[in-house]
């Protein structure tokens, strides 16, 4: 089932949802709303930029699209753990574990 995109967001040319008139992913709104539990009105007092119809057009294409973006954050989270991972030993973080600042 192909579904319309909502009212507020719009697809770029490489298919990422972002809410209309603004600097803002869907997947940042959706992130922030798994992150904390906000509910829209908490997320419009903390982003006074959107406003509330956005907020909850953002959500709105997260449910009817929720698959698709649970696999992005995945595999986003997986890169950033695979980044961490190959950072342990950055040259600072060995001067900062001699100088006992770090375990």
């Amino acid at each position: 089932m192909d579904v319309a995109t909502p009212a507020h967001i719009f697809l770029d040319d490489a298919g990422v949802a972002w809410i209309d008139d603004t600097n803002v992913k869907v997947i940042e709104v959706i992130l922030d709303k798994l992150a904390h539990g906000s509910s829209p009105e908490e997320m419009h007092f903390q982003y006074p930029h959107l406003s509330l119809a956005q907020i909850y057009a953002a959500l709105s294409y997260y449910h009817d699209h929720q698959e698709t973006l649970d696999t992005e954050i995945r595999r986003k989270l997986n890169e950033v753990d695979a980044l961490a991972a190959q950072t342990d030993d950055s040259p600072v973080r060995k001067r900062l574990r001699q100088a006992g600042k770090l375990p």
